[in-house]
């Protein structure tokens, strides 16, 4: 289990450049990875140990990407739920299983995100307002 382990953190540092990392470093938090760039790195990690990741949910261990203005008003998953760090010593452990072997406590989703909603009308409205602005001083 140790080279495994070693094996990962070499993983982690070719991917996220940060050094030094231990066994117990949380991905998330101490190594700043978030959003795209972590489900990258658990992509690129299935792919190079060959772990099955069809139970993974994304929103346990990181936030999403960017600005999210709708969740001033709905949360998003990643603040429905209690965060579950993702450490160099669990990953090595999938390794060994090859899968993902996190037993997710019961939660509940709505099925419908309004707060990714609430971001494309504020999207639309900016654009419009734009464009009729723009079409009011250049063209009226």
């Amino acid at each position: 289990m140790e080279n495994r382990i070693i094996e990962i953190i070499d993983f982690l540092e070719d991917f996220t450049g940060a050094s030094p990392i231990t066994a117990k470093t949380d991905i998330y938090k101490d190594l700043g990875t978030v959003g795209d760039d972590f489900f990258e790195l658990i992509e690129k990690y299935a792919l190079r140990f060959k772990v099955d990741i069809s139970t993974f949910l994304w929103y346990f261990h990181s936030e999403e990407e960017g600005q999210n203005f709708g969740s001033l008003f709905f949360k998003p998953p990643d603040a429905r739920v209690e965060r579950i760090p993702i450490t160099p010593y669990l990953l090595a452990k999938f390794v060994e299983t090859k899968k993902w072997e996190i037993d997710y406590p019961p939660h509940e989703l709505p099925e419908i995100r309004y707060d990714m909603i609430v971001n494309q009308v504020f999207a639309f409205l900016s654009i419009f307002l734009m464009l009729f602005f723009c079409w009011k001083k250049y063209i009226a």
